[in-house]
């Protein structure tokens, strides 16, 4: 029994410091996180240094706010299985999968869009997004444009333009949406050296 606790003891005294490494590793100030998990930054900043011990009321948003497993920052031992098991949620009647794991910056989605007749309602956000359709035909209305996108096409936009995408109405559409919160675009770096026909 001794072993175990001690054990623990040690797994929990690295909370902190692998809490306060993550952050670092994710570019996210105390301010942000504390927004994103709604637990103060004096909490934050006590549970980094080891002043505040863990629990799981506090570990849970930061778990959600970092998308990591809980293990992750605990540091439970290895199960030896290393496939990641994203976990899709639905949202406004599609399925949402999340592809990315950091709090901030560019957010990875793939999204699957049911076959719908309901009315279109614009909204606008800050943020920048980019759509690939994956398979069948997505619609898209930005502004003034009203536009059916099938695999393989691409579309990018300021989210302060009214938009809405959704399935074109005949089949479901898979999507993947990259979106910047804070308008940050996506960049290609490489270019075909292929002639252009």
């Amino acid at each position: 029994m001794e072993d175990s606790s001690a054990a623990i003891a040690k797994a929990l005294e690295q909370v902190g410091p692998r809490l306060k490494q993550l952050r670092a590793h994710r570019g996210v100030t105390l301010t942000a996180l504390a927004e994103s998990t709604g637990i103060s930054k004096s909490t934050l900043s006590r549970l980094e240094t080891g002043q505040r011990k863990a629990s799981l009321e506090l570990l849970l948003p930061l778990a959600q706010a970092y998308r990591v497993p809980l293990d992750d920052l605990v540091g439970a031992p290895e199960v030896g299985d290393p496939r990641v098991r994203l976990k899709a949620s639905k949202r406004n009647g599609r399925t949402v999968l999340p592809l990315t794991r950091q709090p901030s910056g560019v957010q990875a989605w793939k999204i699957v869009v049911p076959v719908s007749n309901s009315t279109p309602q614009l909204r606008t956000h800050e943020g920048y997004e980019w759509l690939y359709v994956l398979s069948g035909h997505m619609r898209l209305i930005l502004g003034d444009h009203d536009l059916v996108l099938t695999a393989g096409e691409v579309a990018e936009f300021n989210t302060n333009v009214p938009h809405w995408f959704g399935s074109d109405g005949i089949q479901p559409a898979e999507v993947l949406s990259l979106f910047g919160p804070q308008g940050e675009r996506v960049h290609a770096r490489a270019r075909s050296a292929g002639k252009e026909h």
